[in-house]
């Protein structure tokens, strides 16, 4: 299987750059899986493919601001570093700019504050201790204070790069249900959604359920290879509670759908399916997952997903074509391009059912 059967054409003017005023206002393209019909709706119609017992699932990740400029210690020169996983304590694994000059022993010094005698000391400090696989650093950070607060205060939301423009306001990447902080990217499928429009889905009897899933390096992560199946997926952390297998045990047993928000919360759910000592039955687990789904691949819990458009040749189009088929996926991509769709983290959404 090639990585270049998932490519498609799409014009820069295409790609969202800020995201609507109104969280509900995007547009909808509804791709049925079995069939390929498409429709052309508004998001707010994603309520009327949904029905009394069926359970949504989405992803509570919160971003950090995981974004820190500052400068080398010893030479000033301007670096860069993306926060993409707390192993231990103060120790992450972390993108970081340039990396020719960050190179292991390394220290980059972040925002700055007046001592009493005059002079000023960094807030925050980073010594590269490692180089790890793909070129990325582990850091330790050493500080005085609450490391989180100075995340607050000095980092930046990690927007991914193809977005130019700043963000008005923080919350804006963030979705409205977001709660344990952790990820590098939003689950960006979720941003569609208001509080409101959560509590008219929960008058009709949809049932809302939640796991986490931490976003992490695969999403910054171009496929390098030719063959799908040589590549590697970058770990990252999920948590599905009980609450929430159950819901979606009774929904199976009483033949409703499950309703992915995101290939987020798809892949998380798809793990704890293969985690699950009980065929059939969804058990609350939790840990570190790199699963690829790709076509080929049978679902086991989810029967629909709410995604946005994703890039070119990524594992995302390649995770939604294992669930619609490649050709109808490339064909509704062509028809939201030739319709002048907003793509990617900002852009209008898709739900395949």
């Amino acid at each position: 299987m090639q990585v270049e059967w998932f490519d498609y054409e799409l014009p820069e003017s295409l790609i969202a750059q800020t995201p609507l005023k109104d969280r509900t206002s995007s547009r909808l393209l509804t791709l049925g899986k079995s069939d390929g019909a498409i429709k052309h709706q508004k998001f707010e119609d994603l309520i009327d493919y949904l029905e009394a017992g069926d359970v949504l699932v989405l992803n509570d990740t919160r971003v950090l601001p995981a974004r820190l400029f500052g400068v080398k210690a010893d030479t000033g020169a301007k670096a860069e570093v993306l926060l993409l996983k707390q192993l231990e304590g103060d120790r992450w694994e972390a993108l970081v700019r340039p990396g020719k000059r960050l190179r292991s022993g390394a220290v980059i010094a972040f925002g700055s504050e007046m001592n009493p005698d005059g002079s000023s000391s960094p807030l925050l400090t980073a010594t590269v201790e490692e180089e790890s696989t793909m070129g990325n650093r582990v850091l330790r950070f050493s500080y005085d204070g609450i490391f989180p607060e100075l995340l607050d205060r000095l980092g930046h939301m990690p927007l991914p790069p193809y977005i130019k423009e700043q963000l008005p306001e923080r919350e804006r990447y963030q979705t409205v249900y977001a709660k344990h902080e952790g990820s590098a990217a939003a689950p960006t499928a979720g941003l569609h959604f208001t509080k409101e429009y959560l509590d008219r889905l929960a008058v009709k009897g949809i049932q809302l359920a939640y796991v986490t899933l931490h976003v992490g390096l695969g999403t910054f992560r171009p496929v390098s290879v030719e063959n799908v199946e040589t590549h590697d997926m970058h770990e990252e952390y999920y948590e599905v509670g009980e609450e929430t297998a159950m819901l979606i045990n009774i929904a199976k047993a009483n033949g409703r759908k499950v309703v992915a928000v995101g290939t987020t919360s798809a892949r998380t759910l798809e793990t704890a399916a293969r985690e699950s000592k009980v065929h059939g039955q969804l058990q609350a687990c939790s840990g570190w997952t790199s699963i690829f789904i790709y076509p080929g691949y049978t679902f086991q819990v989810v029967d629909a997903l709410l995604t946005n458009f994703h890039l070119p040749k990524s594992t995302l189009l390649m995770l939604i074509s294992a669930l619609a088929g490649r050709e109808r996926i490339l064909a509704a991509y062509r028809e939201a391009v030739e319709q002048e769709y907003r793509f990617f983290s900002f852009g209008d959404a898709m739900f395949i059912y």
